[in-house]
């Protein structure tokens, strides 16, 4: 059976690539031009049960040919298509453009739940990449060495709220937290921009406090949660040792996630940066 597999950056596409052609699948691969790493190319031609096609991202008719084409009947979206680059830099083809015309508001949920209903139309489902990756998921419970004390628990409260709302309407996924108040949001720039925002801004104020940091318990809590009606073929939460590397930057001493509904790659390294810098990380239930 054939999987066609729409591929955005990062190492998401390569992990759904492993384990689909681990389940005995050829993959078809879309590779965005403006996103996918070039090293999917060295992958198929390692592999000869492998294909792959280079598209820019408003290509929609051309995506559609290809899978044809080539018998793709089921299809799944992996790696991330930066927001600013859906809402900037793509230029659409005659179908795109049509589709686009008749959203109602152009979030990012809208645009690609059309795009979807558009390859199932074309006889292509669009399938969650979960179905692949399950076993990467976060099960709940405290994940690292350390728990969330006392003022983390508050502060993930606090942030819960705050995300799930955000969230709620399509504008970003992550929240920042110190002292149960909002330091930063995610929108377009995306998780790891947000932390490192953060960081910068709890430094400043740090430096223009003539308290100490301690005194005023500034720590930072990031928490990450998927949009209440996550539509898993699109959007996976995911979290990675780049994101560890973030919040050490950014001096953040906990991270939140959500039970089942978060992705976490090098789980093992993962868990063991956190450790090594004190991180608490703890997936609690939806």
């Amino acid at each position: 059976m054939k999987l066609g597999l729409i591929a955005g950056n990062g190492r998401f596409p390569f992990l759904l690539l492993d384990a689909a052609r681990a389940q005995g699948f050829e993959v078809v691969v879309a590779a965005i031009r403006e996103e996918t790493d070039p090293e999917i190319d060295h992958r198929a031609a390692c592999d000869e049960r492998i294909k792959v096609y280079w598209l820019s991202l408003g290509e929609l008719s051309r995506l559609i040919e290809t899978f044809q084409k080539e018998g793709v009947k089921a299809a799944v979206m992996a790696g991330q298509v930066k927001h600013k680059q859906i809402f900037s830099s793509i230029r659409p083809d005659w179908r795109l453009a049509k589709l686009l015309l008749n959203l109602r508001t152009r979030n990012t949920d809208m645009l690609l739940g059309a795009v979807a209903k558009v390859l199932a139309d074309e006889g292509i489902e669009l399938m969650s990449s979960t179905s692949f990756l399950e076993p990467l998921l976060a099960q709940q419970g405290v994940l690292t060495a350390r728990a969330p004390d006392e003022d983390e628990r508050k502060n993930i409260e606090y942030g819960l709220g705050v995300a799930r709302a955000v969230a709620g309407f399509d504008i970003g996924q992550t929240v920042v937290v110190a002292a149960q108040a909002c330091v930063a949001v995610e929108a377009m720039e995306g998780t790891d921009a947000t932390i490192e925002r953060a960081g910068r801004l709890m430094q400043t104020l740090n430096e223009e406090d003539s308290e100490p940091a301690s005194t005023l318990e500034r720590r930072l809590t990031v928490v990450k949660v998927a949009k209440p009606n996550q539509d898993l073929r699109f959007d996976v939460p995911v979290i990675g040792v780049r994101t560890i590397e973030n919040m050490v930057g950014a001096a953040a001493s906990c991270l939140a996630i959500e039970a089942g509904h978060t992705l976490l790659f090098d789980r093992e390294a993962l868990i063991r940066r956190a450790d090594e810098s004190s991180i608490a990380i703890e997936a609690i239930p939806r």
